[in-house]
């Protein structure tokens, strides 16, 4: 096989979470691996913990190349290092509305379908809110919503509501993600605004939302959550989807739940860079990635959703079964992507800087 690295940048936010072990375990398999190594190296920039290693040591075979996977921990960390002029790389993993960015700034190329027959597996219905819908630079790569998750024990009367975050009798016990977009948006969304809105007011209005439940909450938090109530340190987390239905693996005491005011529900999408120098075989991973068999073993080694119906098929019943992967019609009309806001971003950070400040 091909020598698969992997290469860990600082940590920031990292999103991904294994049971069955951490990214360091992840980074130091494959690290340690010898095998031959074949003439072309496709570099991807992906976050921690997002490709089924027996999918990549399988591409490599196939293709006879080499895969090396350099990690971020937040959309915001991986745009500064590309355009602090990083290069290098062949395909990138961002969410929806980076690609969004990446692409207004001429930083992407766009993407030859004729080379990625498999995009016609792609599900339909997530097209239809997608960031970009005709595929045109971007492939949907993983989908899942920001939820909160509870300790069955510890929680009384539980409601499927973003006021849980509100709940005296919870105070210090309660973790929010240390993401203005998502804590922001979630605000929103609890007052029945859109978590893209940027209508001053109702900005306003949500930063006085996210000062109140700051003062309920042990931390902000993106990487210890996790564990935190799997312990029982925390009762009540908000936290990315696939990381919590890994947890509950661990933990059955643990209910998942989207907010029923909605919720983000974003995707990771596959998209090449405009200095990309392997540009055919970024196409082939693509190609690779969204085969609906390989589709459905990645997703059921991630945790998280891939959108490509003629996946869905080949999921095991508990996978599928999931309502927080795959809700219900009027739950997920409620959710909505995070999108880019261009030259209104400041009027997030502003507003975040008060909630920090508060």
């Amino acid at each position: 096989m091909g020598t698969y690295r992997v290469l860990v940048t600082p940590p920031m936010k990292r999103r991904h979470f294994l049971a069955t072990g951490s990214a360091a375990a992840f980074a130091s398999t494959f690290l340690g691996s010898c095998g031959r190594k074949y003439g072309s190296t496709l570099t991807v920039f992906i976050w921690a913990d997002y490709l089924n290693p027996d999918l990549a040591k399988r591409f490599e075979r196939e293709f006879q190349c080499n895969l090396l996977l350099d990690t971020f921990d937040s959309n915001e960390a991986m745009y500064a290092k590309l355009k602090a002029g990083a290069g290098g790389y062949d395909l990138l993993v961002p969410s929806s509305y980076m690609v969004k960015t990446l692409h207004r700034e001429g930083m992407l190329q766009d993407l030859d379908l004729a080379k990625i027959s498999n995009a016609s597996h792609i599900d339909k219905d997530h097209l239809k809110a997608a960031l970009d819908p005709v595929m045109d630079h971007s492939i949907p790569y993983m989908t899942a919503p920001t939820c909160l998750a509870y300790l069955k024990s510890k929680v009384k009367d539980p409601v499927d509501s973003w006021s849980m975050l509100d709940r005296a009798g919870l105070k210090g016990r309660i973790t929010l993600l240390d993401d203005m977009r998502e804590v922001l948006g979630a605000a929103l969304k609890s007052l029945g605004h859109s978590i893209n809105s940027t209508d001053p007011a109702q900005l306003a209005a949500a930063r006085e939302v996210a000062i109140r439940w700051k003062s309920n909450i042990a931390k902000f938090e993106n990487e210890q959550y996790k564990a935190g109530i799997a312990s029982g340190e925390f009762h009540l987390v908000h936290g990315y989807a696939g990381d919590l239905l890994q947890v509950v693996d661990e933990n059955d005491d643990i209910a998942v739940f989207i907010p029923r005011e909605g919720a983000p529900f974003s995707c990771d999408d596959l998209c090449i860079p405009k200095d990309a120098k392997q540009v055919e075989l970024a196409h082939s991973f693509i190609n690779f990635l969204t085969d609906p068999e390989v589709a459905a073993e990645n997703m059921e080694w991630i945790g998280y959703r891939a959108p490509n119906s003629s996946a869905y098929p080949h999921l095991s019943e508990d996978f599928r079964g999931s309502e927080v992967l795959f809700p219900p019609a009027d739950v997920l009309a409620r959710c909505e992507p995070i999108d880019d806001l261009g030259d209104k971003l400041p009027l997030y950070t502003a507003e975040w800087d008060k909630v920090k400040a508060g």
